[in-house]
C-alpha cells in the first residue's frame, strides 16, 4: 500500500483496525517524507481516544486543545503568527529543532494530564506498554525527548513547552467543562424515567418530546467497549458554556431553565425541533417513521440494489439529500465508474462505519483520522493554504491544519450539544415505542386508533388484524390490536449466520441498528452531532485545500466481505464508500445515523447547516491566527460562568 486514499478494512476488533490504520500510515508519508512530530502526537491522541470513553465532546475539546497548543508553540518561533493562547515570542538558532521540541513537551504534558484516569492505563500492570500513558512516554523517547523534564521557568525550548501545556490545563480547569469532577452536569435533571429495555413497550414516558435515558440489568458498554453503568446519564448536558474557539457573542443564545437553577448557553440555535402535540406534529411521526422505513432496508437478502458511487450519489444542496451525483470527476475529466452493490449491505456498513469511528476515535477524531489518511497522505495533495500560495512543510501544514479542524470539531462540539441541551429532543427508541403502545394514528374510525400513535404505512407500519397476520405476519396473530412494524429484527435472530434480517416485529419491541450493549447514545438527539461535526470538518478541508473535492477528486474506503461489520455478519460482497467532496461524506454521516436509528431526519438536517457556519467560522478564525491579525486572545464580549 503506497498511499491511503483507498483503504481496506477488515473486522472483528477495533484495536486489530487501529494496529491497521497504523500500518497504513508507516507506508504512506507524503512524498516519502516522515511523519511531522504535531502528526505523530496527533496519531498518539487519535489512539489514546480509542482506548479512552467514547465521550465526543470531551475528546472534539482534547483535539482543539491539543492542537492550539501545539500551534502556539509554533508560533512562539513567528514574527507575525498570533497564538491561541499562550503568547511568547523565541528566536533558536535552529528554529525548526525548536519548534519540534516545544511541541512535544506541549502535547505530551497536556494529554499526559488529560489521560491520566482514562481507561485506556491498566491500574493493575502500570509499566504495561500498551498503557496510554505509557505510550505518550514511548512517544517522547522515540523523539530524542525526557519525559521527566519539568523545568518551566527555563528559556528553551523544552520549558517553553511545559509552560505551553500548563496554560491549557489551567485554561481546561475553568472553561465551563466542568473537567474538574468528571465533566459531569451540574444542574441537568431528565424529565422522563428510564426505558427498561429489558421490557416490551414504554410505559414510563411522561413527556414524548424530551430525552429519555435507558436502562437494562446486563448494563451498557460505550462505542469504545467499555462499561458504563446499567442507567444512561445525559453526557455534556451543560456543554454548551464551554468557551468556545471561534463563536462568539452574535452566535449565542441564552436561555433559563424550566427549573429556573440554570441557564442554556446555546450557539446557532436552529429553534426547536418538531414536537408530537405539538408544531410540527404531523412532521414528528413522519420522520419516525421514516426511521422505521430505513430500518427495513438492512437486509442484503432482499436483492435491492444501489449505485453507491459519485456518479448516482452526492452534490447534494446544504441541508437537504437533493443531489443526484456527478457526471465526470473535475481532477481526471472522466466519468465517476458505476459501483452497484446490495442496498443492505451499503446501509448497514454507513451505519457501523460513521458509529464513532473505524476505530472508536470518536466522531470528531474520525474527521481527523480523515484528513489523515486521506486527505494528507494522498500523493496528488499539494499543501498549500487554500490551494493558493507557497507550498508548506509538513510540520506548518500540520499546525495549521489541525488547530483550524479542532477548532472547527470543538465548536461544533459545543454548539450541537448546547442544542441537545436547551432542546432535549427525544430518541427513536423511545419515541417509536411511545407511539407503539398507544395505537395507529392515520385511521379515527380503524382499529388501535390514537392521535399519538404511528402513522401507519402498508407494509411497513401495520394494526395487527386478522387479516394481516394471515397475510404475512402470521406469528404475531396473538397480538391482534398492537402495531406491527416491517424492520430490523434485532439482536439474537438467526444465530446461525448471525444476520437479524428485516421481517415484521411488533413495534414496541423495535431496536435501533446498533451493538446490544450501546443501543442509543446517552444524551438527546436534536441536533446530531454527527451532522454538525462532519460538515464544519467538510468546511474546513474544503478552505484549507481550496478545493470541496478530495484530492484526485475521490475519497475511498473499502471493506471486505464478511469482515467488516460487528453488529452483525457482513457485508456480504465487498464494497467501497466513495465520496467526490467532503460534503458527501458529511452528509453520509449524518444519514446513516438514521439507518442506525439512532436520529430522525429533523435531527440530521439542522445539524449540517450549524455545521455549516460553524466550519467557516472556524477556518475564517485560523486564517486570522495565521495571519497575526487576532486583536484578542480569547473573545472579550463575555465569559463562560
Amino acid at each position: 500500500m503506497t498511499n491511503c486514499s483507498r483503504i481496506a478494512f477488515s473486522r472483528r476488533s477495533r484495536l486489530a483496525v487501529a494496529a491497521l490504520l497504523a500500518l497504513c500510515l508507516i507506508a504512506a508519508t507524503h512524498a516519502g517524507e516522515p511523519q511531522s512530530v504535531a502528526r505523530q502526537w496527533n496519531e498518539a491522541l487519535l489512539e489514546a481516544i480509542s482506548r479512552d470513553l467514547a465521550r465526543p465532546v470531551v475528546h472534539a475539546r482534547n483535539l482543539h486543545h491539543s492542537s492550539a497548543a501545539m500551534w502556539d508553540a509554533w508560533a512562539a518561533f513567528d514574527d507575525v503568527a498570533d497564538p491561541v493562547l499562550h503568547r511568547e515570542r523565541h528566536t533558536a538558532v535552529d528554529v525548526a529543532a525548536a519548534r519540534e521540541e516545544a511541541i512535544s513537551h506541549a502535547a505530551y504534558r497536556l494529554l499526559r494530564h488529560r489521560f491520566a484516569t482514562s481507561p485506556g492505563n491498566d491500574p493493575e500492570d502500570p509499566d504495561n506498554p500498551e498503557n496510554t500513558l505509557n505510550r505518550f512516554r514511548s512517544l517522547m523517547i522515540e523523539l530524542g525527548y525526557d519525559p521527566d523534564f519539568d523545568d518551566a521557568a527555563g528559556t528553551s525550548p523544552a520549558s517553553l513547552g511545559v509552560r505551553i501545556a500548563n496554560s491549557w490545563i489551567l485554561h481546561g480547569l475553568a472553561d465551563g467543562s466542568n473537567e474538574g469532577n468528571g465533566y459531569s452536569n451540574n444542574f441537568y435533571v431528565p424529565v422522563n424515567a428510564p426505558l427498561d429495555l429489558d421490557l416490551s413497550g414504554n410505559p414510563s414516558m411522561v413527556d414524548p418530546n424530551r430525552w429519555q435515558p435507558l436502562q437494562r440489568d446486563d448494563g451498557f458498554v460505550d462505542q469504545s467497549g467499555n462499561q458504563v453503568g446499567q442507567a444512561q446519564n445525559f453526557l455534556g448536558a451543560e456543554w454548551g458554556a464551554v468557551i468556545p474557539f471561534a463563536m462568539d457573542a452574535a452566535d449565542l443564545s441564552i436561555y433559563p431553565d424550566d427549573s429556573g437553577d440554570w441557564d442554556h448557553w446555546v450557539y446557532h440555535d436552529p429553534g426547536p425541533p418538531p414536537a408530537l402535540g405539538g408544531a410540527g406534529d404531523t412532521q414528528w411521526k413522519a420522520a419516525f417513521a421514516e426511521v422505521v422505513e430505513y430500518s427495513s432496508q438492512l437486509d442484503p437478502a432482499d436483492g435491492a440494489m444501489l449505485d453507491i458511487s459519485p456518479a448516482s450519489r452526492g452534490n447534494n444542496s446544504l441541508g437537504t439529500n437533493d443531489g443526484s451525483g456527478y457526471t465526470v470527476n473535475p481532477h481526471t475529466g472522466e466519468p465517476y465508474p458505476a459501483q452497484i452493490v446490495l442496498r443492505g449491505d451499503y446501509r448497514r456498513v454507513i451505519s457501523e462505519y460513521w458509529a464513532d469511528g473505524p476505530a472508536s476515535e470518536t466522531p470528531p477524531g474520525h474527521w481527523f483520522r480523515i484528513f489523515n489518511d486521506l486527505v494528507n497522505d494522498h500523493p496528488l495533495l499539494v499543501r498549500r493554504i487554500g490551494g493558493t500560495g507557497p507550498e508548506l512543510s509538513g510540520l506548518e501544514w500540520d499546525v495549521k491544519a489541525y488547530v483550524a479542524l479542532g477548532g472547527a470539531v470543538h465548536d461544533a462540539a459545543v454548539a450541537s450539544w448546547g442544542i441537545k441541551g436547551h432542546h432535549d429532543a427525544v430518541r427513536p427508541i423511545s419515541a417509536i415505542r411511545h407511539m407503539a403502545e398507544r395505537g395507529q394514528s392515520s385511521d379515527p374510525d380503524g382499529p388501535s386508533y390514537h392521535p399519538d400513535g404511528l402513522p401507519l404505512q402498508p407494509g411497513l407500519i401495520e394494526v395487527v388484524t386478522t387479516e394481516t397476520a394471515a397475510a404475512h405476519h402470521a406469528h404475531l396473530a396473538g397480538h391482534i390490536g398492537e402495531i406491527a412494524v416491517r424492520a430490523w429484527r434485532g439482536h439474537g435472530h438467526d444465530p446461525e449466520t448471525e444476520t437479524a434480517g428485516v421481517g415484521w416485529i411488533l413495534a414496541k419491541d423495535w431496536w435501533p441498528y446498533q451493538n446490544e450493549g450501546f443501543v442509543t447514545p446517552p444524551f438527546a438527539g436534536y441536533v446530531s452531532g454527527h451532522s454538525t461535526f462532519s460538515r464544519a470538518a467538510a468546511e474546513v478541508l474544503t478552505g484549507l485545500t481550496g478545493d470541496s473535492y478530495f484530492p484526485g477528486g475521490l475519497g475511498e474506503i473499502c471493506v471486505s466481505a464478511g469482515e467488516f461489520l460487528d453488529f452483525e455478519d457482513g457485508p456480504s460482497a465487498d464494497l467501497c464508500l466513495q465520496w467526490a467532496r467532503y460534503y458527501d461524506a458529511s452528509d453520509e454521516s449524518g444519514i446513516s445515523r438514521i439507518f442506525g436509528g439512532i436520529h430522525p431526519s429533523f435531527d440530521d438536517l439542522p445539524g449540517r447547516i450549524v455545521g455549516h457556519e460553524i466550519g467557516l467560522d472556524a477556518w475564517a478564525r485560523a486564517q486570522r491566527h495565521f495571519e497575526g491579525s487576532i486583536s484578542r486572545i480569547f473573545r472579550d464580549e463575555f465569559s463562560s460562568p
